[in-house]
């Protein structure tokens, strides 16, 4: 068995940066024909009441008497104007309990709550959570620190939909904002299931909690989108596909093509249905002889797009791509993992996984054509992913309201034949505790690059889910 080390990733400025553009990011950047209509992402903004808490100044506490509380107010809310476009701020004070609650009485057109503490001790905070909306608390340290730590932890240890950030990087205040943006496009969303079974019970939990739709199609649609397909595009994708590819090793031009039209295919059904995600039964439709082509391919490229493609009809994994590709921009890797105590590794092995792990407008890593590892059959991918870095590792059960989540640092692209195409290595702090929650969880986690704890606590938070630390 080999290993194979690849690039470095980006800074996390070089992320942030390049992520700048990431709500704008959807209009299918990779377009090699330009023929099909595009798959577009909702563009709602997020309507967010911005609660400021604070006594009056003549009092003193933190952060001092006669403290400037309406100018630090005004150089806040112009700072997260400028960073957070996308969402519509409401701005207004409670100074307790019974002002914040009269705010909420006017307030059934919000999407949720940003309660910015730049002061201590008024019950604001606890009043606007208990409404039962999504709520942000978020500390300007040395100001609010008191009452944000025991209404945070009392919010949450009530169940309450609050996340909380309390950081002095205001990138980290920014990113939890923008987990408001995330809920608001998911409830516009649509998930398109390719599958000949019916509609697990997940796909009414996942519209339940996201609001987004799931919409089952068959065998015989997606076959009738192929034979519908434009050749001369789907030749253009494979072309595309073997030129950026570092080599070409089993599947022929011919059998590429036919994933380029499966991409073709794909995209088609998702414009048609206002779809940014697809997720197909490929296994049983493809050995059943009910698929053409395997999906791969057209995974890959929507993946490195913006967009969500997703193997196995999972649809946890997929609306976990989802929300994290809204969230932080960037695309999920779904496998199936190899534990490895002897070397403290976690292995993520799957036939599908994107190029641009730091999204659209991020370098791409080489990857190799391959065939579908199981049956030796169609065209997959092989991605010589990033190491050195950190890796977040999630997926989200609507059902139960949970997150599991670990991290590790990626290390080797692994070369062994057994097994799916691609194969990142990652080093874990405990691999031992990794055993403990496959039963419930199943085989499947989706990995994305980067310390992405903050926004899935954030994310976890405002859903009032509760996360799982596994490893």
């Amino acid at each position: 068995m080999k290993t194979t080390k690849i690039m470095q990733g980006p800074s996390r400025r070089q992320f942030l940066a390049a992520c700048a553009g990431c709500p704008a990011m959807a209009m299918c950047a990779s377009q090699v024909a330009g023929a099909a209509p595009p798959v577009k992402i909702p563009e709602e903004k997020a309507r967010i009441r911005l609660v400021f808490t604070h006594i009056p100044p003549e009092k003193p506490t933190w952060p001092y008497q006669g403290y400037d509380y309406e100018g630090r107010k005004k150089e806040l809310t112009a700072r997260l104007r400028q960073s957070c476009p996308n969402v519509e701020f409401l701005p207004a004070t409670a100074h307790n309990a019974d002002e914040a609650r009269k705010l909420l009485e006017g307030d059934s057109e919000v999407d949720g709550y940003l309660v910015y503490m730049v002061g201590i001790w008024t019950g604001a905070g606890m009043a606007i959570a208990s409404a039962g909306k999504p709520t942000l608390f978020v500390n300007d340290l040395y100001a609010g620190c008191g009452e944000f730590l025991t209404a945070y932890a009392r919010a949450r240890r009530q169940g309450l939909r609050v996340a909380g950030v309390t950081s002095s990087r205001w990138d980290d205040v920014v990113q939890a904002v923008r987990a408001f943006e995330t809920l608001k496009k998911l409830k516009s969303s649509v998930i398109l299931d390719v599958t000949e079974r019916p509609l697990p019970a997940d796909a009414k939990a996942i519209t339940e909690v996201f609001g987004t739709a799931v919409e089952r199609i068959g065998a015989e649609e997606i076959n009738a989108a192929y034979q519908k397909a434009d050749r001369k595009e789907a030749e253009k994708w494979a072309s595309a596909w073997i030129k950026g590819a570092a080599k070409v090793v089993e599947p022929t031009r011919e059998e590429i093509g036919k994933s380029g039209a499966m991409y073709v295919a794909m995209r088609d059904l998702m414009a048609q249905r206002k779809a940014q995600a697809i997720t197909v039964d490929c296994l049983n439709l493809f050995y059943g002889g009910k698929l053409p082509a395997y999906p791969c391919l057209g995974f890959f490229q929507l993946n490195d797009d913006g967009l969500v493609g997703a193997c196995e009809a999972d649809l946890q994994s997929t609306i976990t791509m989802l929300v994290m590709t809204y969230l932080t921009g960037r695309p999920g890797y779904i496998s199936d993992p190899v534990i490895d105590t002897a070397k403290r590794q976690i292995i993520y092995a799957h036939c599908v996984a994107p190029s641009k792990v730091y999204g659209p407008n991020g370098p791409r890593n080489p990857y190799h054509i391959r065939s579908h590892s199981e049956d030796r059959k169609g065209a997959a991918v092989r991605s010589l992913l990033p190491v050195g870095q950190i890796t977040s590792t999630l997926k989200f059960a609507p059902g139960r309201r949970q997150v599991i989540f670990h991290q590790a640092r990626a290390v080797a692209n692994v070369e062994e034949d057994k097994a799916c195409r691609t194969k990142l290595a990652a080093e874990v702090q405990d691999p031992f505790k990794l055993l403990a929650e496959w039963d419930r969880w199943g085989w499947h986690r989706v990995t994305f690059y980067g310390d992405l704890r903050q926004p899935v606590e954030t994310i976890a938070g405002l859903l009032g889910f509760e996360v799982v630390i596994e490893g």
